[in-house]
């Protein structure tokens, strides 16, 4: 399978309020950018929808290292928090309703198809791809600001 190296972020101003996400795709010397956004959303559905648009945009399985500084996404998957909640009918374990069911329900699906390593980055903290991908996700959310 192919290596692929996969980027993303999301903001929102406001939360809710007018999002963005923004992805950076790198396989070889190949570079694709990726963004997105919506009128009135939160700061994880943004997230969620870079790593869902990003993973959607392979044409085949690959085996990827996505990094995000989304500890709500990465730690919600490395740590089978998701596939819980969807095995629960989407009620975590404290017994309230899971947030974003629907954005879980396509991740999840992706994940089947492509092998995913998660890797943790610290947001605003000068990482390259992370800057890049926040540029993207805040240019998206301006879009949507009155």
């Amino acid at each position: 399978m192919k290596k692929v190296e996969i980027f993303t972020d999301g903001a929102c101003s406001g939360n809710p309020g007018p999002g963005g996400w923004g992805a950076i795709l790198r396989y070889g010397d190949k570079v694709k950018e990726l963004s997105g956004g919506e009128a009135d959303t939160t700061n994880n559905r943004m997230e969620l929808s870079a790593v869902i648009a990003a993973l959607s945009a392979l044409k085949e399985p690959c085996n990827v290292v996505l990094t995000s500084d989304s500890k709500y996404v990465i730690d919600s998957v490395t740590k089978g928090w998701a596939r819980s909640w969807k095995a629960r009918g989407w009620v975590k374990s404290n017994k309230e309703k899971a947030l974003n069911p629907d954005l879980w329900d396509k991740l999840l699906a992706l994940l089947d198809i492509h092998n995913v390593e998660f890797v943790w980055v610290k947001g605003h903290a000068g990482h390259p791809e992370n800057e890049r991908c926040d540029e993207l996700a805040v240019a998206q959310s301006r879009k949507y600001s009155a």
